[in-house]
Parts: C-alpha cells; sequence; structure tokens
C-alpha cells in the first residue's frame, strides 16, 4: 500500500461538488499565475519598465511559492484540512488584491511575491483532501481533477482576464481573481466535508520527507525540467506579436490553445497515473523536448505554432501531475508536502524558465530562442529523474 494509498476516507454524498470546489480553488491560483504572462506587455506599460525587467514579477510570485509551500504546510500540518484550504484560498485572494492596487515595479514585485505564498501549501492540502474522498484505485484521477481547475483557468480564467486586462486595465483581472477566491472559499466550506486535525503531526515529521532520496530527485527534475515549459511560454505574448508577426488580439488565442492542452492533459495525466507514474514522467519530458525543438522551427507560422502550443500545454499538465503524485508516494508520511513541494519545484521552474528566458531575449538572441532554452531544460529534467529511478532500482536490489 502506498502513503497516498494508506491516507484516511472521508465519506461524503457530494464527492463531484466536493471535487470540483477544491477545483475552484485551483482554477483561481492557475488564473493568477498564467495571466501575467499575458498581460505582460501592458503591466510593463503601466510600470513603465522593459518587458525582461518586467518578467521579474513572474519571479516574484514563483518565489513566493517557494517559500510559502513548505513553511505554511509544515506549520499547517495539525490543523483541520479543510479548514487550512480555505485559509489558504483566501490568502491568495487577498495577495491580488494587493496587486491590483499596487504602483511601481518594486511594490508590485512585492505584492506577486506575498499572492505566490499559498499556492504550493494549497495545492499540498486539497490534494489530500481529494485522494481522501475516493476508492484507492482512483486516487490518481481525484488528484488530477483538483489540478484540473488549474488547467481550466488556462482556458477560461486567463484569456478571459487577459481581454479583460487589456480593455479595462490589466490591475481589473487581479481583482476577479479576489471574487473567485472568495467563491471558491464558500465552495470548499459547503461541500467539502470536516476531518479532524491531525494532532499527531509535527514540524520535525513534515520536513523529515527531505531527507528521502527520491523526493529530492522528484523535486530537482521538477525544478529544472519544468523550467524548459516556462523559458518559453512566459514569453508567449511578444512570441506571437514578434516572432509570428500577429497583432495582440491573437494572443488570448495562444493562450486558449495552450489551456485546451493543459485540460486535455489533465484528464490524460489522472488515468496514465493510475497506470504508471514514472513512465508518464518519462514520456511527457520526452516528448516535450521534441515539441520545443519543433516549435523553434515553426514559431513564425500560425498553425503550426498553435498546435505546438496546444501541445506544450499537455505535456506540461501530464508531467506536472505525475509528478506531484510521484511525490506524494514517495513522501512517506508527509504527503501533503510532498504534493506542496511539488508546486515549490515547478514554481522555481516557473522563475528559472523566465529568468534563463530574459536573459537569452537580453542579449539579442529573439523570442524565438527561449524554445531551445527550454529543449535543454527539460533534458535535464529528464536525466535527473531516469537518474533518480535507476537509484531507487539499485537500492530495491541491494536490500
Amino acid at each position: 500500500m502506498t502513503a497516498v494509498d494508506s491516507a484516511p476516507r472521508t465519506r461524503t454524498s457530494h464527492v463531484s461538488l466536493a471535487l470540483l470546489a477544491l477545483a475552484l480553488g485551483g482554477f483561481a491560483i492557475g488564473t493568477t499565475e498564467f495571466m501575467t504572462m499575458g498581460l505582460l506587455e501592458d503591466i510593463s506599460v503601466g510600470i513603465h519598465e522593459s518587458i525582461p525587467k518586467t518578467g521579474h514579477i513572474i519571479t516574484a510570485y514563483a518565489f513566493g511559492v517557494v517559500v510559502g509551500a513548505p513553511i505554511i504546510v509544515s506549520l499547517g500540518a495539525r490543523l483541520p484540512k479543510r479548514e487550512l484550504a480555505i485559509g489558504l484560498i483566501l490568502a491568495l485572494g487577498i495577495g491580488n488584491a494587493i496587486t491590483a492596487v499596487a504602483s511601481g515595479y518594486l511594490p508590485l514585485m512585492a505584492a506577486r511575491f506575498v499572492a505566490g505564498l499559498p499556492h504550493g501549501a494549497y495545492f499540498g492540502v486539497a490534494s489530500l483532501l481529494a485522494a481522501s474522498l475516493v476508492r484507492p484505485q482512483y486516487k490518481g484521477r481525484a488528484i488530477s481533477s483538483v489540478m484540473l481547475g488549474l488547467s481550466v483557468a488556462t482556458v477560461a480564467g486567463v484569456p478571459a482576464s487577459t481581454l479583460l486586462g487589456q480593455h479595462l486595465g490589466w490591475r481589473s483581472a487581479y481583482w476577479v481573481v479576489l471574487g473567485i477566491a472568495v467563491l471558491a472559499a464558500i465552495s470548499i466550506f459547503v461541500y467539502v466535508p470536516h476531518s479532524p486535525a491531525n494532532r499527531d503531526a509535527s514540524v520535525r515529521g513534515e520536513l523529515v520527507a527531505l531527507k528521502s532520496p527520491q523526493v529530492l530527485f522528484a523535486v530537482s527534475a521538477g525544478m529544472v525540467g519544468f523550467g524548459g515549459l516556462f523559458a518559453m511560454y512566459s514569453y508567449i505574448s511578444p512570441i506571437v506579436t514578434g516572432v509570428t508577426d500577429l497583432s495582440s488580439g491573437w494572443i488570448p488565442v495562444f493562450l486558449l490553445a495552450f489551456g485546451l492542452g493543459s485540460v486535455v492533459g489533465s484528464w490524460a495525466a489522472g488515468v496514465l497515473a493510475d497506470l504508471n507514474v514514472e513512465r508518464s514522467v518519462l514520456g511527457g519530458f520526452a516528448a516535450t523536448i521534441a515539441v520545443l525543438v519543433m516549435f523553434y522551427v515553426v514559431a513564425s507560422f500560425v498553425v503550426p505554432a498553435l498546435l505546438l502550443v496546444f501541445c506544450v500545454g499537455a505535456l506540461g499538465s501530464i508531467v506536472a501531475i505525475n509528478l506531484q503524485i510521484r511525490l506524494m508516494h514517495v513522501a512517506g508520511e508527509a504527503q501533503m508536502l510532498g504534493a506542496a513541494l511539488n508546486h515549490s519545484a515547478l514554481n522555481i521552474a516557473n522563475g528559472l524558465g523566465a529568468y534563463v528566458g530574459g536573459l537569452v531575449i537580453a542579449e539579442g538572441l529573439g523570442y524565438r530562442a527561449t524554445a531551445l532554452v527550454g529543449v535543454v531544460l527539460a533534458t535535464l529534467g529528464l536525466l535527473i529523474f531516469a537518474v533518480g529511478l535507476r537509484a531507487q532500482r539499485r537500492t530495491s536490489i541491494t536490500s
């Protein structure tokens, strides 16, 4: 029996509504995380900074996730999980309200850092809540349903907020996220059943998972490999206008393509996870490398570029969700921390990809070159994960 399978079951007659409520929190998080990329040019004009420098606010949000996930999960391990999830999603809403009123580069950086703090911890506790609602053989699909909220955000929330930001000012989009967060908190309170606090949990008990080599391998693979996606996608707005040579009105179309891919990938990830998590991660990384190479070649052509952005979205969801389930498997009793650490890793990847991509652009290599940066990072992630699996097999043989 895996660590995920041993999670306490919560009985409810509203499983679908409970999962939908948890997914709505993911929808709020996905909207605020990715819409910044679609509004990057508008924000840069609003704060009077260059696009590469404004891209650092993506890094600030990612850093907030990295810092917040392990700290909040460890400190909140003994709290009732439903109440913790509600508090975290409301904190995300407050962070977006601060973003909406921030003026200037440094205040905006600080606001995005604050908004990122609850991100990973929310997905950690929401994943455990989702897993407790279903039979063991469906836990992969239950966890992926929470992440599906994030993917649906890229289809509906991100394009809609981008259009809203373009017409009513970029700050309006962050106010909308506040409203979604409040709605999610109410839905979780109503439909997710209460589970008692774990009084035996401790900060030390949660952090012990960090000593596991397999946890470190999986976190490192996500941290580096997923940066391949963000190296390109962080700059999708200027790629559309500067490489594909389309008007800014096409940006939401490309965001929609990515989002549709993410939704398809999230559905597929749950099915693949219930079959074989490790092979799903390896295959996802390999396919991402191939797709980014093709994107570099055909980025100036509308239809191929759209199809490949769709593929990047799908593969990103498959890799991210299966890495999260892998971490929950190898984290022992610290499943919530394992799930949260995945989001720390992915947001380090977010910041790393955006930062390295910005450096390449600043060096004059062009927006298209970010896809090649992605190839290098995804290849490194694949190698790290493969080495981790080989080390695990050797340990199993020797023991």
